[in-house]
């Protein structure tokens, strides 16, 4: 990426100046416990089903794994203790045991002092080193020792945080329906498309196979899907699988359900090839969680074509050597959610196969549009986003010089808002997309564009130095086996390594994670984790780059606390990377 065309006033760091955002408190990132992927739904990474590699041969600590740990020492299973994550406690906790939960516990409340001392003496892979541990008004309160906790994640030995989940596999079908229909694509349709491809990422971290449906035939939402970054296979898809289609429609002739077909009565739709009674069938098998409205549907071509392609993504996923059988999770906008019931049911009804029963639906809330002028499409919200992404920046750098590095800036940036604002809500929720001039900013620290330009200052930060090396102003960054992570003592550096860096894997983790529902067909999942993940981690970044001078002076007594700081942001770098790796947006080198 070439570095952009701005030349706004840099600081000694050679940072652009930024509006200073207050620190934010970041969730606390716990595991879910899951199996793997074979029981009646994907089963994915996570709980002591990855514990091991969360813990990791090496001894990478982990969240989950002090939690456990700090469970064991005080003897009880059950999850006592809670990671802190605001600035204000961690300025004298890092975890708390609170007073209620060891009242219920503990006689009235009081831990033994060899319990104490249990807590005290933690150690195991994975597990952070407690440097204390002492009853407070708020409950048991501990603090980790965290020049170590430092060292053991930035340290010779820490490198880039190994996939949670890098010995699994499975596999899992993902069908978007937004893209089978003929009609243009628009900003609905936008929701479960967008969400699909970042699943299809997050999974495929996790050491799962995905194959994505329907393969894209459509030449106009091929381009709309390039605009946006969308991965998604294309070619002839269903239209060259004649003899499943085939073989469906001999599987419809014998179905009970299928038995008082109507064939060739005139008042029928020409492509219609029968009618299936599919409530009959929902009471015979005993299914739960279908719309109750379900009754007659018109069998066509075009679904059997459907189904014929999700039958042939499933052969390829058990081909391909990734289990015995993979589950399908349909994405749906609630609008296609009715009759994407009406296929699941036909599905089964022609495939009595174990992969037709481990179908499941991820329902997306509405997408309300404010202020259309008219009905817009896809193309049209990416344009008009682009161009109020160029009418900011100008407001905020001045003229922006037209040639082809700016505009791919400008398309980044507006890929990055769409996804945010499509990626940043939790799915089973309505979002409302303003579409007014207004809507867009550079400056506002919920938006993607704020992350994006987060994430450059750091590419500037570096190169500022690397240029600074070159010229002989710095000595070049020491092995990390010699650096001291002791000068490490500002509020916000531990901030960022404790509520960023070490949970990074486990929030990657959660993203991914596809949990079985307790009834029924619709499942939920954490799929908005990553986008807030980054939208704090940007907050929380620029509000110590905004009070922290990383390169000072070149005096030979301050390059211990700069080569220190470097590696911790080092480190954050190579988070935000990752990160919007599974959005696809690559990192901007400069603004």
């Amino acid at each position: 990426m070439a570095a952009l065309p701005l030349r706004p006033a840099h600081t000694q760091d050679g940072r652009p100046g930024a509006p200073r955002a207050a620190p934010n408190m970041a969730a606390a990132c716990s595991l879910r416990e899951a199996g793997r992927a074979s029981g009646p739904v994907m089963s994915l990474p996570g709980g002591s089903g990855g514990r091991a590699a969360m813990e990791t041969g090496e001894g990478r600590p982990g969240v989950a794994a002090t939690l456990r740990a700090l469970n064991g020492a005080l003897g009880r299973p059950a999850g006592l203790w809670v990671k802190e994550s605001g600035a204000r406690n961690l300025r004298h906790r890092d975890f708390l045991a609170p007073r209620a939960a060891l009242s219920a516990a503990f006689p009235e409340g009081q831990v033994p002092d060899d319990v104490m001392a249990g807590v005290t003496s933690l150690c195991g892979p994975g597990v952070l080193a407690v440097r204390g541990c002492q009853a407070t008004p708020a409950g048991l309160a501990v603090q980790l020792r965290r020049p170590e906790a430092f060292g053991r994640l930035l340290g010779p030995a820490a490198g880039p945080a190994p996939p949670a989940a890098a010995a699994r596999g499975g596999c899992v079908v993902l069908h978007c329906p937004a893209l089978s229909g003929p009609q243009a694509l628009r900003p609905r349709h936008l929701r479960p498309l967008l969400l699909t491809d970042h699943l299809a990422q997050l999974l495929r971290a996790q050491g799962v196979g995905v194959h994505l449906v329907p393969v894209l035939a459509e030449e106009g939402s091929r381009e709309v899907l390039r605009q946006l970054r969308v991965d998604w296979p294309s070619g002839s898809g269903g239209l060259a699988l004649p003899d499943a289609v085939s073989a469906l429609k001999r599987a419809l002739g014998q179905s009970p359900c299928a038995a008082a077909c109507e064939l060739g009565t005139a008042a029928l739709p020409e492509d219609v090839i029968c009618k299936v009674h599919l409530r009959s069938f929902v009471e015979r098998q005993g299914l739960v969680g279908y719309d109750p409205n379900l009754d007659i549907l018109l069998v066509t071509e075009g679904k059997l074509r459907a189904l014929a392609e999700l039958q042939q993504a499933v052969l390829q996923c058990m081909a391909g050597g990734q289990g015995s059988c993979c589950s399908i999770v349909h994405v749906v906008s609630c609008e296609e959610e009715f009759q994407q019931q009406q296929l699941d049911l036909l599905w089964r009804m022609l495939d009595p196969g174990a992969h037709t029963a481990l179908q499941k639906h991820l329902v997306c809330g509405p997408v309300k549009v404010t202020n259309p002028s008219s009905p817009m499409g896809a193309d049209q919200y990416f344009q008009l986003r682009k161009r109020q992404m160029y009418e900011a920046s100008v407001m905020k750098y001045g003229d922006l010089a037209q040639d082809e590095a700016w505009t791919e800036v400008i398309d980044t940036l507006t890929v990055a808002a769409i996804r945010f604002e499509m990626l940043s809500t939790a799915h089973r929720s309505q979002i409302t997309l303003d579409l007014e001039d207004s809507s867009i900013s550079t400056k506002g620290t919920k938006s993607g564009a704020f992350v994006m330009y987060n994430c450059a200052r750091l590419a500037t930060l570096f190169d500022t130095y690397q240029r600074a090396v070159e010229r002989g102003t710095y000595p070049p960054l020491p092995p990390a086996s010699e650096l001291n992570f002791s000068c490490l003592r500002e509020e916000g550096e531990w901030l960022l390594l404790f509520n960023y860096l070490l949970p990074f894997p486990e929030v990657l983790e959660q993203a991914a994670q596809l949990p079985a529902p307790t009834k029924g067909i619709r499942i939920t999942a954490n799929t908005e984790t990553v986008c807030k993940f980054l939208i704090q981690l940007s907050m929380d970044f620029s509000s110590y780059y905004n009070r922290i001078h990383i390169l000072g002076e070149p005096f030979p007594h301050l390059f211990d606390q700069m080569f220190a700081r470097l590696q911790l942001l080092g480190a954050v770098r190579d988070v935000f990377h990752s990160a919007l790796a599974t959005l696809h947006l690559p990192p901007l080198s400069q603004i």
